[in-house]
């Protein structure tokens, strides 16, 4: 199973954005953290850093286990549905297409720190 811990900052100033992640493997810690493009608000953020945390899984037919504290994000993913980011819920599809299972989970800002503190650290 892989899990990953994913959450985005942004500057709503400057609308710069960037990305941190959490990904256990095999009881292996990766943490990882990126800029990423300028978005328009912090939910197009969340979307864009999943996508980027995704696609720096190696490819495998395993099992991912999702956990964001983007409720935003969550419900559209179990709804493969988004009014607005749907470009971004297909991108999501397609990366996980190729897994056993992918499964997702929202969970309270506070239990997501580590993440939340990759992205603040990859915003300065």
């Amino acid at each position: 199973m892989i899990k990953i811990f994913v959450d985005a900052a942004r500057n709503i100033q400057t609308g710069q954005s960037a990305a941190g992640a959490v990904i256990i493997t095999n009881k292996k810690q990766r943490q990882l953290k990126s800029a990423l493009p300028y978005t328009k608000n912090n939910q197009e953020a969340e979307f864009l850093a999943l996508i980027w945390a995704l696609k720096t899984l190696y490819k495998t037919m395993d099992v991912i286990q999702l956990y964001s504290d983007s409720q935003i994000m969550i419900d559209a993913i179990h709804k493969n549905y988004a009014k607005h980011y749907q470009i971004y819920v297909d991108e999501i599809n397609a990366l996980t297409s190729s897994y056993d299972l992918f499964l997702s989970q929202w969970l309270p800002e506070k239990e997501n720190l580590g993440a939340h503190n990759l992205a603040l650290q990859a915003l300065k």
